[in-house]
């Protein structure tokens, strides 16, 4: 049960003027003139004269009854709100060739680093083993090799946003291949910079040096510092030789070692100018473990909005006041009449 209060106590004071309406309205005339009284002394009061005065009593009562309804009669209910600001997150990945090594998981050699992405990033933005999700962020998806693509905008349509990354394929047009790191960047802080968010971050992916591009990673980088972009940079793979699929002249796929290189210290420059993090991942345990750090970092901001509901309780009561006023003038005008 929910507390009663009443809006405007002071309106109670009304109230008291119910006595002075039940002396005013019973002193109207009601006498009548006999040549004696000897009739009326042995007769007994009939009901109709006991009730001569319900009239002004009902005016008396429906006084009070107006009194408490001025007074605002009303029960409060609190209510909590809950509302989320959402960050903006732009997932920039790396799409060149060398992101067909075969090294993040050590005993199926059938994953690629761009598969082991997908399914972390899947987890990141949908929920699993290291979280619950971002729901309220509105996420976009760019990627690069030697040109860079924006692949989905900022969405909340979080669905449509991974159908698009299961359907990211590494590159294998030689004419296409290469690392554009910061062409990649410069894109997703387009996108970023052109959104209201309050929070905006760039997790950028790669597993490779810039090697492609018009626009320099730092330059990228200031270009994201300009714009109050985070950028958490993700180095995948080891520097060395990793088994990379190569087709051969029969039509064949075969896994040949082949030199790969990560550029961490272009990665932690770029981290570092924007306020963000560098971090690497040399397998699919690791690169988990690095989305699930940053999922810890950036979280949406909840605040709790605590307010009263109130509901009002004097129609009821001005409904019954003016019951009592009708009722008593329809007495007044018919069974309780009085003679003038």
């Amino acid at each position: 049960m929910h507390e009663w209060e009443l809006r405007d106590p002071l309106f109670l004071l009304v109230g008291l003027l119910a006595p002075f309406v039940y002396s005013l309205a019973s002193r109207l005339s009601a006498t009548v003139t006999y040549s004696s009284l000897t009739l009326v002394d042995a007769a007994p009061p009939s009901p109709r004269t006991r009730l001569a005065r319900l009239p002004a009593l009902l005016l008396a009562l429906a006084t009070l009854v107006l009194s408490v309804a001025l007074a605002g009669p009303r029960t409060g209910d609190a209510v909590t709100k809950i509302k989320r600001e959402g960050i903006a997150i732009a997932m920039i990945v790396d799409r060149s060739g060398s992101m067909q090594a075969r090294d993040f998981v050590e005993e199926d050699l059938s994953v690629s680093r761009l598969d082991a992405v997908k399914t972390v990033f899947r987890e990141f933005v949908l929920g699993g083993n290291f979280g619950d999700g971002r729901p309220d962020d509105l996420i976009g998806l760019v990627s690069f090799a030697r040109y860079a693509d924006g692949l989905c905008p900022l969405t909340l349509d979080h669905g449509n946003l991974i159908a698009i990354l299961d359907q990211v394929e590494i590159v294998t047009d030689p004419s296409e291949d290469g690392t554009a790191l910061g062409e990649g960047l410069a894109l997703g802080v387009e996108r970023l910079r052109r959104h209201a968010a309050r929070s905006k971050v760039a997790i950028l992916l790669t597993d490779g040096v810039s090697n492609a591009g018009e626009i320099s990673p730092v330059q990228a980088a200031d270009l994201a510092v300009q714009h109050g972009i985070k950028v958490y940079a993700i180095g995948a793979g080891k520097t060395g030789f990793a088994p990379v699929p190569v087709t051969t002249r029969g039509g064949r796929t075969v896994l040949r070692r082949a030199f790969v290189e990560v550029d961490e210290k272009t990665l932690e420059t770029i981290a570092n100018r924007t306020g963000g993090r560098y971090f690497h991942a040399t397998d699919a345990e690791g690169l988990e473990q690095v989305v699930a750090e940053i999922d810890r970092l950036e979280r949406t901001e909840v605040t709790e909005i605590r307010y009263l509901e109130y509901e009002h309780h004097y129609a009821a009561l001005v409904g019954t006041g003016l019951f009592l006023i009708a009722l008593s003038a329809l007495l007044s005008g018919s069974v309780l009449r009085r003679l003038p």
